[in-house]
């Protein structure tokens, strides 16, 4: 029997939830000949996770190896973990999630069926009794990659990805550090494997579930976020441009186009406030595009916020 080794790779920073991510990778179904390693890189400035981490791992019956990568840069931390890798397959998933049973079979069929060079997954995002009817609703939390018309998929993030290490498009890639504050590092990635010409696919049956926290249930919250990722489109759009300041231009008015039409209709329907909220979160993401261009710097997520990894 010919040994298949995989590595499943998870970045932290003060988050003990971790522990119950170990577990949920415990109760994973496996193949005979798969043998599983658990990547942790720790992103904190001290080693904070390494006794939670360890515990886990023993309790769990995990082999983990555990990564101290200081410096609150969520970029770092995921380089640390595509340094250590060794295993042909390798999987990155968030210290906040737990994989369902089927995640890993799931990705690896999808990922040999298909001759993938990265395969993407849902996370389902779960959320308390209390969270605002009009989040459940929209169900702005959860993330599902999407093919857009030139046949490249948005959306991407590492919170559900498996990636095969030897592919000429994913070998040498790794996360550009300066957007490791800010985030946006991960779609760049993967930005960068398509770009390549790396052949990425989606499992829609590679399901993992993801709480949400009572601090992201808001509004704000999701603005923020929103126009954080439409900085980090503008960043694609700018070092793919080449037709120089006409193209630049085009895309600055097309996108303050994109943001008054979101405007226009945020208040149209002031008084259906789901349908507000929509094209309100919209608006703001083509608002990102704008600031960006425009020369805005790109907001710190990393470094301020408590749980970030």
């Amino acid at each position: 029997m010919n040994i298949v080794p995989i590595e499943i790779c998870i970045c932290t920073f003060r988050r003990p939830h971790i522990a119950e991510t170990l577990h949920s990778l415990a109760a994973l179904k496996l193949k005979p000949e798969w043998k599983i390693r658990v990547i942790v890189a720790d992103n904190d400035e001290t080693p904070s996770a390494r006794e939670i981490v360890e515990e886990a791992a023993r309790a769990a019956s995990l082999s983990v190896q555990y990564i101290h990568a200081p410096a609150r840069n969520i970029s770092i931390a995921r380089n640390a973990c595509l340094n250590a890798a060794t295993a042909p397959f390798v999987a990155f998933i968030d210290d906040d999630e737990l994989v369902t049973p089927g995640w890993l079979v799931a990705m690896m069929e999808k990922m040999e069926n298909k001759k993938c060079d990265v395969v993407l997954g849902p996370v389902q995002a779960l959320y308390d009794t209390d969270c605002p009817g009009w989040i459940k609703r929209g169900d702005f939390h959860s993330n599902r990659p999407i093919m857009n018309r030139k046949k490249s998929f948005t959306g991407c993030s590492t919170g559900n990805t498996l990636l095969r290490r030897a592919a000429p498009s994913v070998e040498h890639l790794r996360f550009r550090q300066e957007f490791g504050n800010t985030g946006g590092d991960d779609t760049l990635y993967f930005s960068a494997v398509q770009k390549a010409g790396g052949h990425i696919c989606y499992a829609p049956d590679a399901l993992i579930t993801e709480i949400v926290p009572k601090n992201r249930m808001t509004l704000k919250w999701l603005l923020r976020r929103r126009f954080r990722s439409g900085q980090t489109h503008a960043v694609l759009l700018l070092e793919s441009n080449s037709d120089g300041i006409r193209g630049f231009v085009r895309e600055f008015f097309i996108a303050a186009a994109k943001t008054a039409y979101c405007g226009i209709a945020a208040l149209i329907n002031i008084f259906r406030p789901d349908q507000m909220r929509y094209w309100l979160l919209r608006g703001t993401l083509h608002a990102g595009v704008v600031s960006r261009l425009f020369g805005k710097a790109e907001i710190v997520q990393y470094g301020e916020r408590r749980n970030t990894a």
